[in-house]
């Protein structure tokens, strides 16, 4: 069996297609896996790293904000659809895959176009809740289309057999114990814990509302606090909190780093979660049934991000606030709010997990060999 991943771009599209070709490996261990990406993109390290193997396919989106660096860079996209059809025609005749499969990229569209032209089954997955370009572009060229939430059909062309499948979680994330993670993280029997985060390099805005979130519980000493800054706020944070006055250095109750390394553990061990609304960090918090205070980031594609936090928020199952109505004072009040009441936070938490499903790397995973068992046949 040969099977061969289009993605790229963002962790996002990578991270799932990673997690469905792991579980494949692990079910038909002499199966030949081929990723195909950008040679400059982020997936030339996680794929590797990963242990597949990885083949280069230039590719590049188009850049929306009108700048003279973006002009030049969008003459160069161009230049590389161009010629995507033909490209994506040869990887695929030199591998010849039994089933091929993107995740919604830009990467992905000529790929999964030229295997459908080919008669090659083929197979996408959307992560959100606002289906991408790319995504849409195949809708109705793919043999099957995988949805992480039923609310994205309504964006998409119409089909009879759209599967929703959720998101992948990684396995360390469904297996992580919580007492375990609260005792090697430090939370005290008892203490509320919360965990706080921006994505990687750090959003101004979050550690701005966070600094005043910590201004207001620090000195009662009720709540752990786990903050990840992001590369942006290792200086800021600091800063902010010595200019309110938070004694911050040496507090066993706070636990700021740049970057969260152990996600799993931090968590199992939270009872509310303050972060974006990437489809990732929402499919490990509705897996896992934690409450949650969803900022989505506006400087994302099309703002799937509000899309995605939506969903919950429907569902009474997360808190929203949008960048452009966060302050440090809402965030604490809500903060306030939801520590105080302890039927909130579960209620929020059994509306997560219903939504949840662990199990989707399982379902993904199992369409896909439908697909390759139907072309035996």
């Amino acid at each position: 069996m040969k099977v061969l991943f289009a993605c790229g771009g963002t962790a996002g599209h990578i991270n799932p297609a990673l997690a469905v070709a792991t579980e494949l490996r692990r079910r038909v261990p002499d199966c030949d896996i081929l990723f195909v990406g950008n040679p400059n993109g982020m997936e030339a390290t996680l794929v590797p790293r990963a242990g597949f193997r990885f083949a280069p396919y230039r590719s590049m989106g188009i850049q929306r904000r009108l700048t003279w660096e973006n002009v030049k860079r969008n003459a160069k996209s161009v230049c590389l659809l161009l010629t995507a059809r033909s490209r994506a025609e040869k990887l695929l005749r030199d591998f010849a895959p039994d089933v091929v499969m993107g995740t919604g990229s830009y990467i992905s569209a000529p790929v999964l176009s030229a295997a459908a032209a080919l008669h090659i089954p083929c197979m996408t997955h959307e992560a959100n809740a606002l289906p991408g370009v790319s995504n849409r572009m195949v809708a109705q060229k793919v043999d099957k289309f995988l949805l992480a939430v039923p609310e994205a059909e309504k964006h998409l062309p119409p089909r009879p057999d759209y599967i929703v499948t959720g998101n992948p979680v990684r396995p360390e994330i469904l297996s992580a114990d919580r007492e375990t993670a609260r005792t090697r993280l430090g939370v005290r029997p008892g203490q509320l814990c919360l965990l706080s985060f921006g994505g990687s390099l750090g959003a101004q805005t979050v550690n701005e509302a966070i600094a005043d979130v910590m201004a207001w519980h620090v000195p009662a000493g009720k709540l752990h606090h786990i903050h990840a800054t992001g590369q942006y706020g290792v200086e800021l944070l600091p800063r902010l909190l010595r200019e309110k006055g938070v004694a911050f250095e040496n507090n066993p109750n706070l636990d700021i780093r740049e970057y969260i390394h152990d996600m799993p553990d931090c968590l199992a061990a939270a009872d509310l979660v303050i972060a974006r609304a990437g489809a990732m960090t929402l499919a490990e918090l509705t897996a896992l049934g934690r409450a949650s205070v969803l900022i989505p980031s506006p400087n994302v594609a099309e703002n799937h991000q509000y899309h995605n936090a939506m969903v919950l928020e429907n569902h009474h199952a997360a808190v929203v606030i949008e960048e452009k109505d966060l302050t440090g004072e809402k965030l604490a009040a809500v903060v306030r709010e939801l520590t105080a009441d302890p039927e909130k936070l579960r209620q929020l938490g059994l509306a997560a997990k219903a939504l949840g499903t662990p199990d989707a790397c399982g379902r993904i995973t199992d369409e896909l060999l439908k697909l390759y068992e139907a072309r035996k046949k």
